[in-house]
């Protein structure tokens, strides 16, 4: 076999090992969309997205809804909301997150607001640090159904036994076409984490 050969199979060899890598991952991320735990946990955590002068956009109300119907259920006695703000912003998105739960009827002791975190992998880690002082380990997360491996993965990482809880409602799922795209998205940024550690900020549940 000429070395020309040797290293043609080699190249073939990686690439398609860098598409079953991605194929595996992106039907990793499908099947847990898929899923939905609720366990009884010591609190219900809402990843954040945008919000508007306190007011939370689509994608984020439709987190904060389903963590009330979680929380009706008992699955956790406690919602927290994290999330930092832009620069500019009058509020942070747990901020946001904590009022409209409170208007929604959550009594405040019942409501924690984590106001940091840029993207999912500092959230997760100031999250941890808030458990940590209350004694808290485990936590039902709810985000959009294609950002929950990763959200599950990272707040792991951070020492949270964690599982999801996505929402079915918003933008996120609104059709296939958006489901394909976000799919593909949390691919890319689900690898980059798992080779590299770091997280990368960008649209609502890439982050």
């Amino acid at each position: 076999m000429g070395v020309r050969s040797l290293v043609g199979r080699v190249v073939v060899a990686a690439v398609l090992a860098a598409v079953l890598l991605v194929a595996a991952t992106a039907l990793a991320i499908w099947w847990t969309a898929r899923q939905d735990s609720r366990p009884a946990s010591d609190a219900i955590v809402v990843l954040g997205s945008a919000q508007y002068n306190g007011v939370p956009s689509s994608i984020f109300e439709a987190r904060l809804e389903h963590a009330l119907a979680l929380h009706g259920a008992g699955v956790a006695p406690v919602i927290v909301t994290v999330g930092g703000k832009a620069a500019g912003d009058a509020f942070t998105e747990a901020e946001a997150g904590r009022d409209y739960l409170a208007q929604a009827g959550i009594p405040a002791d019942a409501l924690l607001a984590v106001p940091e975190g840029v993207d999912t992998l500092e959230s997760m880690r100031v999250v941890s640090a808030a458990f940590s002082e209350r004694g808290w380990s485990s936590a039902v997360l709810v985000t959009d159904p294609w950002h929950a491996m990763r959200a599950e993965r990272m707040a792991e990482d951070a020492g949270i036994a964690a599982e999801s809880s996505p929402t079915r409602q918003g933008p996120a799922v609104q059709t296939r076409v958006t489901q394909f795209r976000y799919i593909m998205r949390e691919t890319a940024a689900y690898l980059l984490y798992r080779a590299t550690g770091e997280s990368v900020a960008g649209a609502p549940g890439i982050g």
